[in-house]
């Protein structure tokens, strides 16, 4: 291992793996990476989640993992998808649970915590007919400010859904 590595180890740096097909930015930085059970590993940067692919690797940013969980051995995580921007407020929902297997965990399951719950600001229920929303302020990775996510339960009117929205949206004016 040459100084540099060691160095980086000493300081909480992992490594890429070797046949990593990313391209990290200037300034992201490899926090932890783990071993997948089936091949292939899970590499966790500052700026998101490098998932493997069956075309190579893509990265999830932070602002987009809703909800992540270690459990058994394997990460278990949400992936948010946005549906549309109303006034600069995102409306996203969730993708069904994604679920990785890790051969040996290291430091991944507390850096996923740390980088999710990290990047929210602030949040928020509102009753809404039919159901409701979560408003969640959060921090994206590499710009500067905040986005506003607002998530609908299910069964919420989406009339009602985008009015609000839009309302909030203009009173923190946000676009």
């Amino acid at each position: 291992m040459n100084l540099l590595k060691a160095v980086r180890r000493l300081l909480g740096h992992d490594d890429l793996p070797e046949g990593f097909t990313g391209r990290l930015d200037a300034d992201e930085q490899v926090l932890a990476r783990a071993a997948l059970g089936g091949g292939g590993h899970l590499v966790v940067t500052s700026r998101g989640l490098w998932l493997p692919t069956p075309d190579g690797v893509r990265r999830l940013g932070w602002h987009l993992v809703s909800k992540a969980s270690w459990k058994n051995g394997a990460l278990e995580f949400v992936e948010a998808q946005e549906r549309d921007v109303i006034d600069g407020a995102v409306l996203i929902a969730d993708l069904p649970p994604q679920r990785l297997r890790l051969a040996e965990p290291g430091r991944v399951p507390e850096v996923v915590h740390a980088r999710v719950t990290g990047s929210i600001k602030s949040r928020h229920h509102r009753d809404l007919p039919g159901g409701g929303a979560w408003f969640v302020q959060r921090k994206v990775p590499g710009r500067d400010g905040i986005v506003m996510q607002v998530r609908a339960d299910p069964g919420t009117d989406e009339a009602a859904l985008r009015q609000v929205v839009g309302d909030v949206a203009r009173t923190l004016k946000l676009s």
